[in-house]
């Protein structure tokens, strides 16, 4: 059996793709107002029954912006009382600080994700689309802090934002988070080919970020790169102190806010609609879900490489650049 057969580790939920922000990355493409077609409150609530019986370590809320949604506290309450440990990734925007932070806690949210993706204002507010961002998140930090409740940095690096990095961890690092998770851009959504940074350019950022990790007193991931773990093993870090490799519909599941099943928020290959099928169902016997977990299928060096039962690269992406889930990854220099 693989990793992750039975069940998933994380569950994402994408509540709505409404948001203020426009991220010139946007997976979502988000739009100003809700999509009528989006899982009504009743609907909501059932899917939350239904990712329970998942049993996933987290069940994140995310969007667009799930600070749009009216419901949003009511259906934190309800995932918690499911027994569900809850983590939320909303804009920075006023959306969100308005809410109160002590109710969101009370609500049942452990952690908070927000995103900085520039080392300067001017930056991050041209890459997420609006002039306010950065003064946004770093309010939003402020009222995290203040309310004890725990946050961790998102950063999207493309080709653009790769040059500021060096500065952007100083930044990071002078937040202080509970955790860094650096998003390795896919091609899909608003975003298009020539924000992929060069392969040899990505190792380069790997090997920094392991040198990184060794100092800093937060845990550092990655997602939609994969192949870090590699670097990590190469770098002294032994495979077998690595958790197991999550990647996607290998330990991941994403729900749209239309409630389509997807093997990740990055790879739009829908194996059905939360509407008329079983989540864990189709979680475990989907083709697709079934031939991402298994290291068989992988095409090209990824096929052949040892590394590829801790890494497997990103699905997402060999898709977005070539159209095949199963190709190899497009961003990794390594040769086995």
């Amino acid at each position: 059996m693989n990793a992750f057969d039975d069940f998933p580790s994380v569950v994402i939920w994408e509540m709505t793709r409404a948001c203020r922000l426009a991220c010139e990355h946007c997976r979502a493409i988000s739009r100003r107002s809700p999509d009528p077609t989006e899982l009504s409150a009743d609907e909501s609530l059932e899917l939350i029954d239904h990712i329970a019986q998942a049993e996933p370590q987290l069940l994140i809320f995310t969007g667009g912006d799930p600070c749009r949604r009216k419901d949003l506290i009511d259906l934190i309450t309800y995932a918690s009382a499911k027994g569900l440990r809850v983590g939320l990734s909303p804009g920075a925007t006023p959306d969100f600080l308005v809410l109160d932070i002590d109710r969101l806690r009370e609500a049942g949210v452990s952690r908070v994700s927000l995103s900085l993706d520039g080392a300067t204002e001017e930056s991050h507010n041209s890459f997420r689309g609006v002039t306010k961002a950065w003064r946004w998140t770093m309010q939003a930090v402020e009222k995290l802090n203040a309310a004890g409740l725990p946050f961790q940095i998102h950063s999207t690096i493309t080709s653009k934002t790769l040059g500021e990095f060096d500065a952007l961890a100083k930044m990071v690092e002078s937040l202080n988070p509970a955790g860094w998770t650096i998003f390795m851009v896919v091609p899909t959504g608003r975003a298009d080919m020539a924000m992929l940074p060069q392969p040899a350019e990505v190792e380069q950022l790997f090997s920094k970020l392991v040198e990184i990790s060794r100092r800093v007193p937060f845990a550092i991931r990655t997602t939609e790169g994969q192949h870090y773990r590699r670097v990590l093993a190469q770098n002294g870090t032994a495979t077998g102190e690595l958790p197991a490799a999550v990647n996607d519909a290998k330990g991941l599941l994403f729900i749209s806010h239309t409630g389509e099943i997807y093997p990740s928020g990055f790879l739009p290959l829908s194996e059905g609609n939360v509407r008329n099928q079983n989540l864990l169902c189709t979680y475990r016997n989907a083709p697709l879900f079934q031939r991402l977990r298994d290291p068989q299928f992988l095409k090209g060096k990824c096929g052949r490489c040892s590394y590829n039962r801790l890494c497997g690269g990103s699905r997402a992406r060999a898709y977005a650049v070539t159209g095949d889930p199963f190709a190899e990854e497009p961003l990794c220099i390594y040769q086995p």
